[in-house]
């Protein structure tokens, strides 16, 4: 009889075991890989337009992102123009919901590996927006995708004597567009710090620089 009610209990366990293995994610996975192009804006002046860089990365739903390529458009004092000049680091984390929309945060630091100078960009709350088509079942990918937020330069000493000067958030701000040149802000800045949204023009879509049009 024991040896019977060892059996039984140790069924039941499996059987438990195994409901638990069945129970389905709620989970909808999003990945993103590709082009975004950054628009830098500092209303008190300095070289934010001469800032505007390329950067390509993956990543899916959250954690540090992967790098695969990054440059900036124009010549500027503060950094070189080249990838291998510079190291790039970030991270990203967001969710989506049942119906696809994505919503979370985005960070970014350049350090210059020649001048010393460092940019650093941080996405607002929930200053990361976009669309998916994943489901519970399957990794979505990431489209219209757009990340707001502010952004500071520490310049290094090299860079200081040529004339590249400090600017500090939230003074400056930032658009990031995937794959685009052009994208809208309106919901990126749904849910923005007021000082921060009223630096933004929600009707007007960020313009690839003139220098590579």
């Amino acid at each position: 009889m024991r040896r019977l009610a060892i059996l039984v209990m140790l069924a039941l366990e499996f059987a438990v075991c195994g409901c638990a293995n069945n129970t389905q994610s709620t989970t909808t996975n999003t990945s993103t890989s590709g082009n975004w192009e950054a628009q830098l804006i500092n209303l008190t002046g300095g070289q934010a337009s001469l800032l505007n860089f390329i950067v390509a990365f993956d990543v899916t739903n959250s954690g540090p992102l992967k790098i695969t390529g990054f440059g900036f458009f124009n010549d500027n004092t503060c950094f070189a123009k080249d990838f291998n000049s510079q190291t790039e680091t970030g991270n990203a984390s967001f969710t989506t919901d049942s119906t696809g929309h994505v919503t979370g945060t985005l960070s970014l630091k350049i350090t210059s590996s020649t001048t010393g100078s460092v940019l650093t960009l941080t996405g607002n709350p929930d200053g990361l927006t976009g669309t998916s088509n994943g489901t519970t079942t399957t990794t979505g990918t990431l489209s219209n995708g757009v990340v707001v937020g502010t952004w500071t330069l520490t310049p290094g000493a090299t860079a200081s004597a040529k004339g590249c000067n400090a600017v500090n958030a939230p003074d400056a701000t930032f658009v990031m567009c995937q794959n685009a040149a052009t994208c809208s802000t309106a919901a990126a800045l749904a849910k923005a710090p007021e000082n921060v949204a009223a630096r933004f023009d929600r009707s007007l879509s960020f313009l690839r620089p003139a220098a590579i049009q």
